[in-house]
């Protein structure tokens, strides 16, 4: 499950996240030439996704997760072909909003992450950090595909592709290889061969339970400004380089770069939180980030940019595993999904703000540095936070 958790991500976060930037530049061309405006179009995909989520993980601890998932990647492949159609920005906003933001919300990182921590449990961390890692090995590859569409066939032919390859491939693949829980094949988590291997699984918890755990919150704040953080930094990193005379070519081999990092980063960090204090492992992740922002920032020169970038997205790329990680620690199999779908929304309220508050910065200033002055803020923000969690993710978790 954990491959088939990798490809979907593959998918459903890296070919829409990660190629955004790249097309960036050419949909404000055609649509008024903002940044803010452009910025707006992914803002209202994972708003829509985020107000959602509490939604689709309720159905997901509910039904077969091979029909959410399907039925997400329908909507988000038939979203990426209309998008190869639209012609006002409004007709763009509403296909993110309705095809792409429940597609994406439906068979993204929520589905997965449930997937995997129903199948994974003792080694959960180091599964979903294999998981994740499709996220960020899309994000390698599609950058280069990307830039060479939007260069050679436009952005409208980019879109096309990416819905077919959606349709075609993706749905088929959840209908015929996802599998809710091993239970469902009389199998158990972690390959195990009687029920005393494993921990006591946890109880279903209520809403009031889970809202009303100090973890909750502090993990929403947490993520929430990382993952503002994150987006606002990567939808941006190419439109930035190409604004200093960087090639669209050249711009687009940092952004895979940074996604390869990514990759490094969710393996690293997923097996440390089977092994390691979750405290330490986030500050391990945000000195990274932080690291990466003040070489981007600070220091001229194509390879010096190359370098933060990669530090950036090593401690990026454990972001993700982290967080699914310590909902299943804290809150068991069982809530996994409606705990993290209610998560979901408050945390977009502070996810949502990083990329359209760099495009109005640039607007403004016509730079994105005080943006990034903003995130550096932030960063230690939530690096505070972090001595509020207490989670031990080696203990009862299932």
């Amino acid at each position: 499950m954990a491959g088939v958790a990798f490809f979907v991500d593959f998918i459903a976060v890296g070919f829409f996240f990660y190629s955004y930037g790249i097309f960036f530049k050419s949909i404000a061309a055609e649509f008024g030439d903002s940044r803010l405006g452009v910025a707006i179009g992914i803002t209202l995909t994972q708003g829509v996704g985020a107000v959602l989520a509490p939604f689709i993980g309720r159905a997901l601890d509910r039904y077969p997760l091979k029909r959410i998932m399907a039925l997400g990647a329908v909507s988000m492949g038939t979203g990426f072909a209309l998008l190869s159609l639209v012609q006002s920005p409004i007709q763009f906003y509403l296909v993110l909003s309705i095809f792409v933001g429940f597609g994406a919300g439906a068979m993204g990182q929520l589905a997965t992450s449930k997937l995997v921590s129903n199948w994974f449990v003792r080694k959960r961390g180091t599964a979903l950090g294999i998981a994740a890692t499709g996220i960020s090995v899309s994000g390698v590859i599609m950058p280069n595909v990307s830039a060479h569409m939007v260069t050679e066939f436009g952005w409208r032919a980019g879109f096309l592709v990416y819905g077919l390859i959606t349709l075609v491939l993706v749905v088929p693949l959840v209908l015929r290889l996802v599998i809710s829980r091993p239970e469902d094949v009389d199998q158990l988590p972690d390959g195990a061969t009687s029920v005393e291997q494993l921990p006591p699984v946890k109880a279903p918890l209520s809403t009031r339970e889970f809202l009303s755990n100090p973890n909750f919150w502090i993990l929403v704040t947490i993520i929430g400004l990382l993952f503002c953080i994150q987006s606002g930094t990567l939808i941006h990193m190419v439109p930035q380089l190409t604004d200093r005379g960087i090639s669209l070519q050249a711009a687009s081999m940092i952004a895979a770069a940074t996604a390869g990092c990514g990759v490094i980063g969710k393996l690293a960090y997923g097996a440390l939180v089977d092994r390691w204090d979750i405290r330490h492992a986030l500050w391990l992740a945000i000195g990274f980030q932080v690291v990466g922002q003040l070489l981007m920032l600070f220091v001229p020169g194509y390879l010096w940019f190359l370098l933060g970038a990669c530090s950036f997205g090593f401690g990026m790329g454990g972001v993700v595993p982290m967080q699914g990680a310590i909902v299943g620690a804290a809150f068991g199999r069982a809530s996994f999904g409606r705990v993290l779908g209610a998560m979901r929304l408050p945390m977009s309220v502070i996810h949502l703000a990083g990329t359209p508050f760099a495009g109005w910065v640039f607007d403004t200033t016509g730079s994105y540095r005080w943006a990034f002055y903003t995130f550096l803020i932030l960063y230690l923000i939530a690096a505070f936070a972090v001595l509020k969690l207490e989670v031990n993710t080696r203990s009862n978790r299932a």
